[in-house]
């Protein structure tokens, strides 16, 4: 089966082509850096650090590239709020955004891109457009993008006004716009706020065009593979279409692929609603496999609800992996070699039906399941090894148990040879309150971290 991706542009699933035979190009939108990474931040980060593992996986050459807007007027605002520069708040938070999605296991990007970084193509682009007649200058105010020389605005979002659930980085509402849906591409400088000088007045960036100045220096004209969240699509995404469209001539991008949103008990994610949750408050609670596990349950074009429930049963799977993978590292139990490349061609043909971890996660379950029953060792979990360089989803099985709770499990062992049975439960509830759990099995005690 050829491997099938959903392009938001034509609506419809199709067999992956890249322009340049095995080579494949992809950006997704980074985060904007003045405040930390939230949970929605990593359900789509997570599901890209997964489509460019499988690609990879497949023996496909990726180049995976992410912007980091470390400019903008919510980093101005943030920044005088607290008494600090809009350069220093964004390497702030910049660093922690790493550290977060590090955290995450997201470890799959070739190369970060922060925008201010990227000047010069950045005035380069708005130079070219100025030329062709399509940006045009609001005194005082800055340079601008005019949508009426751009007739194809919004064939990605199938529409050319903005609804509530887009997100908006920056509010080009100047009344002296020629048309309603005009983008700042250049905004003249204000005093105590960064600024370059342009050819066309000192100033800072348009929010839309960084990421067309920072994909044409490391793609060119054209690429493969556009990715963010679905409240980009409209008008970030139309933005970068227009811009770069009318500069090359060409399609920019050849499939674009967006994520579905995560909801917190039900509700869209955000701060107002007061269900606000950092990538780094999750991870005091649950670790980078659990959230892994939550985020991988459900398609990523689907939106997905983050609960307690949900998180607790996204525990319970990933300790079952965990024990799974303990059981049979060292086994000498027979493989069944069937079993196993049957089950390989199970995972490939999900994960070829435009990345569907839901079913892919199916087929590894399955497969423990079967394993469970009729037993397996080295080749089995060589399988859920090579399944793992995809998805990033098995715990270690190697848990490093403190000297007091082997202590007070040999002591225990001793007691129940001696059939000393209650004295033995009050070591086994001691140890509890510790925080791991005993597993009297045919082989031994086995002791398990809560």
């Amino acid at each position: 089966m050829a491997l099938k991706l959903y392009n938001t542009l034509t609506r419809k699933k199709e067999v992956f082509k890249p322009l340049k035979s095995k080579n494949v190009n992809i950006f997704v939108c980074g985060p904007t850096v003045y405040d930390y990474a939230h949970i929605g931040h990593g359900k789509t980060y997570v599901a890209f650090d997964v489509i460019v593992k499988y690609l990879r996986y497949k023996g496909y050459r990726v180049f995976y590239l992410q912007n980091i807007t470390d400019l903008d007027d919510k980093i101005i605002i943030r920044a005088k709020e607290e008494k600090t520069t809009p350069d220093a708040l964004a390497k702030k938070y910049e660093k922690l955004y790493y550290e977060d999605i590090s955290l995450l296991g997201v470890n799959s990007v070739t190369k970060s891109a922060p925008a201010t970084n990227y000047i010069k193509e950045i005035i380069n682009q708005v130079s070219r457009l100025l030329k062709k007649g399509y940006g045009y200058e609001i005194k005082g105010d800055g340079i601008y993008y005019d949508l009426s020389k751009f007739k194809e605005y919004g064939k990605l979002s199938r529409r050319k006004v903005l609804e509530a659930e887009d997100a908006v980085s920056r509010i080009d509402n100047s009344i002296n716009k020629r048309n309603k849906g005009d983008f700042c591409l250049w905004k003249f400088s204000k005093p105590e706020e960064p600024s370059w000088e342009s050819p066309f007045g000192e100033g800072r960036p348009g929010w839309h065009i960084e990421d067309t100045a920072i994909t044409e220096k490391y793609f060119g004209q054209q690429y493969d593979i556009h990715g963010g969240a679905r409240d980009l699509i409209f008008p970030h995404h139309e933005a970068e279409i227009a811009q770069m469209e009318v500069l090359s001539g060409k399609q920019l991008v050849k499939y674009w692929m967006h994520t579905g949103f995560l909801n917190v008990e039900g509700q869209k994610m955000s701060k107002s609603l007061g269900n606000f949750i950092s990538i780094k408050d999750a991870m005091e609670k649950y670790d980078k496999y659990v959230l892994r596990l939550l985020y991988l349950s459900a398609h990523y074009r689907s939106p997905i609800n983050f609960s307690e429930k949900m998180l607790k049963q996204a525990k319970n799977a990933s300790e079952r992996l965990k024990e799974f993978m303990r059981k049979i590292k060292n086994n000498r139990e027979k493989d069944d070699i069937k079993l196993i490349k049957k089950t390989k061609e199970s995972f490939i043909k999900a994960m070829d039906d435009d990345f569907d971890t839901v079913k892919a996660l199916s087929v590894i379950f399955n497969f423990v399941r079967k394993v469970n029953k009729k037993g397996g060792s080295k080749k089995s979990y060589g399988l859920m090894k090579e399944f793992d360089e995809v998805l990033g989803i098995l715990p270690d099985e190697e848990t490093s148990v403190p000297d007091k709770i082997k202590n007070l499990t040999a002591e225990r062992e001793k007691l129940r040879k001696q059939k000393k049975w209650q004295e033995a439960d009050k070591i086994r509830e001691e140890i509890k309150n510790l925080g791991y759990a005993l597993d009297d099995t045919s082989k031994g005690t086995v002791v398990k971290k809560i």
